[in-house]
């Protein structure tokens, strides 16, 4: 999957705002207690089982704050990890090591957590055909790596902000004032501006998905908040006509009866806002 949301001009504005807001004018902790000159190793330790991910973002790190800190990795982004395991060893400078501790496991232990949950909610819909989605509920300028997460665990990504897809919900539609002016608006909107964008719409009921169908112009009708069987007879109503996705209220319990409707994507809030971080540490040795 190209993650075309990850650049290495957008990773670097992420860790310097990120170490602004922590080291400040120092981390006076280390520079009062440690010599310049100390070199030390750490290694990353896995404290709990699920699926180990910003691997790749801790050597963007540790390369951000002191290129010359060594990092050797053992286990890479994506793999299931259990209670002991060592994904990686560092060694250099102990204070940048110190420095950066923080922020690293930070990150980590809130990607893993996200990729463990999404890789368990993804072996529950596993043979139905119906694709794993994220949303747009997660951390204010942590995005990029929550959304990262959810790709390094299986799951799939839907837009990245408002700007990337034109999304129709039950609020647009009744603001201006139905579906059908909705999606007229929308299209003269795009027509105007010059923008190439893909078109969803949120529906309710049968009926308003029936509507859709009459007036058309879209790419992707949501199912939201719909029982199982009404998805299905939703589904087959639409009959490949548009993409299908469900969302609204979807658990580990209902999730698979929602995939077996036949629908073509899951939407899952819980997997950014819901999930339990892995329980990681980084210690000298």
């Amino acid at each position: 999957m190209e993650l075309t949301y990850l650049s290495e001009e957008k990773i670097k504005a992420f860790l310097e705002e990120a170490f602004r807001e922590d080291v400040g004018d120092g981390d006076h902790s280390t520079l009062s207690s440690i010599p310049a000159h100390a070199e030390k190793k750490a290694r990353l330790l896995v404290k709990g089982d699920g699926v180990l991910a910003g691997v790749q973002m801790a050597k963007m790190v540790f390369e951000f704050f002191d290129p010359g800190l060594e990092m050797e990795t053992f286990i890479e982004d994506g793999s299931v990890v259990k209670k002991g395991d060592i994904a990686f060893t560092v060694k250099g400078k102990a204070r940048s090591i110190l420095t950066s501790e923080r922020l690293l496991l930070n990150i980590m232990q809130r990607m893993s957590g996200i990729a463990s949950y999404t890789h368990y909610l993804a072996g529950l819909i596993e043979g139905t055909g119906a694709k794993l989605l994220d949303t747009r509920k997660t951390t204010p300028c942590f995005r990029m790596m929550e959304k990262w997460a959810v790709a390094i665990g299986g799951g799939h990504n839907h837009r990245f902000g408002l700007y990337d897809m034109v999304m129709l919900k039950d609020n647009h539609i009744d603001f201006a004032g139905g579906i059908e002016q909705a999606i007229h608006s929308c299209h003269s909107y795009l027509s105007r501006t010059g923008k190439d964008l893909r078109i969803e719409i949120e529906t309710r009921t049968p009926a308003e998905v029936e509507e859709v169908l009459r007036v058309g112009g879209v790419h992707r009708i949501m199912l939201d908040n719909m029982p199982p069987a009404m998805m299905k007879e939703m589904v087959q109503l639409i009959d490949g006509r548009f993409e299908t996705e469900a969302s609204g209220g979807i658990t580990e319990k209902t999730i698979r009866k929602v995939a077996e409707t036949g629908v073509d994507f899951i939407s899952v809030g819980a997997l950014t806002h819901s999930y339990e971080s892995l329980d990681l540490s980084l210690k000298s040795f």
